[in-house]
């Protein structure tokens, strides 16, 4: 999943989170609420979250040095992580702690027409930027769920920022509840029920995001579609006889590490062997090209016979 098509769904929610926290503050200044200032809160965690997933996707793009010698690449993890853990539990506890407040000391609102109007209209406007994120996502999530496309992504822009419009625009439902009851009823204990609500949609989406990212950044292997591609193409010539283990680890969400083991015939010329082994990494980066970075180590095979070309073997490292 290239970059691209994340940074287009994060500048349409970072358009929108930016504009909407202005308004939602002003709102809750002057009428009183609580699911409004926490609604302020989360938009303006949002907006951060944003900053932040960009300044990681342009600190990825660093070259490799001697210090990282694989590059920055899963610098996009890092500042995902961050956005999930952080920010979006600093949020969640602020509406926790307002709701609380409210909860012992409920006061009706003033101006309620005022948060009800721009609860609306933010309502259009994050269901915009959520529009903007699953078309974005569309072509990358396949045949998947997206419930699978948020578990498996490699790349972790568009995840986050399709949950961030999702917790947004059910937030936004919550405050829209905690207000309207209120101003029907004049019961600020609604007001308060409806942060209460909005705190746990928040720490909720922060216990998810941080599991997910947390996955890609202790360091995931590639799909079982991609492993697959990759031993056909490893095999799929008479280089080498069979593959004796492999194993595969993303550096960054457009980076795959491919190491693998294979078994030659001990009778080949070492120039052989290595010509064969430059073949062999064209049709994997060929089969797989995300496959950037292959190590290939020639063992000498034991048993005497040659398997068949489509044959894996998968056995310990002597």
């Amino acid at each position: 999943m290239s970059a691209s098509g994340g940074n287009k769904a994060i500048f349409a929610a970072l358009g929108a989170n930016v504009g909407i926290a202005i308004v939602k503050f002003i709102a809750a200044a002057i009428s009183g609420s609580a699911s409004m200032l926490a609604e302020g809160v989360h938009s303006l965690a949002d907006s951060v979250n944003q900053i932040l997933l960009l300044l990681g996707g342009r600190k990825a793009k660093r070259l490799a040095d001697e210090e990282h010698p694989f590059g920055y690449g899963r610098e996009r993890y890092v500042y995902a992580f961050v956005v999930s853990i952080i920010l979006f539990s600093v949020g969640g506890v602020f509406s926790l702690y307002e709701g609380i407040e409210k909860l012992e000391h409920p006061h009706p609102l003033e101006n309620w027409w005022l948060p009800i109007l721009v609860l609306l209209i933010s309502i259009g406007l994050e269901g915009f930027s959520l529009r903007t994120a699953l078309k974005e996502a569309r072509p990358h999530k396949g045949g998947q769920s997206w419930v699978q496309f948020v578990r498996r992504a490699k790349a972790p822009e568009l995840p986050v920022v399709m949950l961030e419009d999702t917790a947004a625009l059910l937030g936004l439902v919550f405050a829209l509840f905690g207000v309207g009851l209120t101003a029907i009823t004049g019961n600020g204990l609604f007001d308060a029920i409806g942060t209460i609500l909005i705190a746990a949609l928040l720490i909720a989406v922060a216990v998810i995001l941080g599991i997910e990212t947390k996955s890609l950044l202790v360091g995931e292997g590639a799909s079982e579609a991609d492993v697959t591609a990759i031993k056909r193409a490893v095999l799929d010539g008479p280089e080498v006889d069979s593959i004796i283990h492999m194993k595969t680890l993303y550096l960054g969400p457009e980076e795959l590490l491919v190491a693998v083991k294979v078994a030659v015939d001990a009778e080949r010329r070492v120039g052989d062997v290595a010509a064969g082994i430059d073949t062999l990494e064209a049709r994997v980066r060929a089969a797989v090209p995300i496959a950037r970075v292959i190590y290939v180590e020639p063992d000498v095979r034991h048993d005497g016979a040659r398997p068949p070309t489509e044959a894996i073997i998968i056995r310990a490292a002597d």
